[in-house]
């Protein structure tokens, strides 16, 4: 997370001069484990897959995810922290140990972040779940119908693009709503010419989509943030506490912890001037639009003024 905060130039002064804390970030993935950065943040968590009482991720996917948006980089001295290190987590668990979920989960999740926004204070909602199509069209009509009903209740959704690019037509259903924010990724150079970057396999827009996917793309290659399977080591220190992962949904929580960060200095800001101000202040690379939306995330510029 290191190399990526300054890539998007965010920096100290930023990410911790902030109007409010009091900021709640949901997160639909496979849960959360008790990772150290997270400190006493997670103040919500709900078992949509095993009926489980208590945080925990079987998968570590989540875990990650989680560090990028907000972990505090305790155990890095602050150098891995997330984006938005000081805001507050509700995490549905609505994939398994494989990473995998339903329809299913995924709807009684977005209803269980819908019912408890006002109690928990959520404003931005992350799901790097690139869903693939459905044979049950209607289902998954219903299942968008209800991410939009989430942003018409003033929550910032954030979407991954998904991982089945680059070929038209590959973005997960989910980013295809036209109220979300849709991620993909581009590491803006930094690795050259690496055939396994991100951008390489980022999800990319069907050309008969009346409006134009994704939204923004931010780096998503070689992100380190939190491991699940950290341990203490015989001296009292802490051993394997970060790991590296690679793809969209990597870049989606990078973007989500902007959204908080920015909520956190205006916290009177809706969820469209969210979106508005994040697409206007990304910086333009020169690719399609297809490839890289607005451009790239500039979180210097997003954070600095409005």
């Amino acid at each position: 997370m290191d190399r990526v905060k300054r890539q998007l130039g965010c920096s100290d002064r930023i990410q911790y001069d902030v109007t409010t804390e009091d900021i709640c970030v949901a997160v639909l993935d496979t849960g959360i484990c008790g990772h150290p950065d997270f400190e006493d943040r997670v103040i919500a968590f709900h078992d949509f897959v095993n009926g489980r009482q208590g945080a925990y991720d079987d998968s570590g996917h989540g875990t990650h995810v989680a560090g990028c948006i907000g972990g505090s980089g305790r155990l890095s001295k602050g150098r891995l922290s997330g984006i938005a290190p000081t805001c507050r987590f509700c995490v549905g668990k609505v994939l398994d140990d494989k990473g995998e979920g339903s329809i299913e989960s995924m709807y009684y999740g977005l209803l269980w972040v819908l019912e408890n926004r006002l109690r928990y204070r959520i404003r931005v909602l992350n799901i790097s779940v690139g869903i693939g199509e459905s044979g049950d069209r209607e289902r998954m009509e219903e299942l968008v119908g209800l991410l939009d009903a989430v942003c018409d209740q003033g929550v910032a959704v954030v979407c991954a693009a998904g991982n089945k690019g680059p070929d038209e037509g590959t973005l997960s259903p989910l980013g295809e709503s036209r109220r979300v924010i849709t991620v993909g990724c581009h590491e803006g150079g930094y690795f050259g010419a690496r055939k396994d970057l991100c951008e390489n396999y980022s999800g990319r827009s069907r050309g008969d989509l009346p409006y134009r996917k994704p939204d923004i793309v931010a780096p998503g290659t070689d992100v380190m943030s939190c491991n699940v399977n950290w341990r203490r080591d015989r001296r009292g220190g802490y051993r394997d506490a970060y790991m590296r992962k690679s793809g969209t949904s990597m870049s989606t929580p990078i973007v989500c912890g902007a959204a908080a960060l920015f909520l956190q200095k205006f916290p009177y800001a809706s969820s469209e001037q969210v979106k508005r101000q994040m697409v206007f202040t990304a910086k333009d690379l020169g690719e399609d639009w297809s490839k890289q939306g607005w451009g790239m995330l500039n979180i210097e510029k997003m954070c600095s003024y409005y």
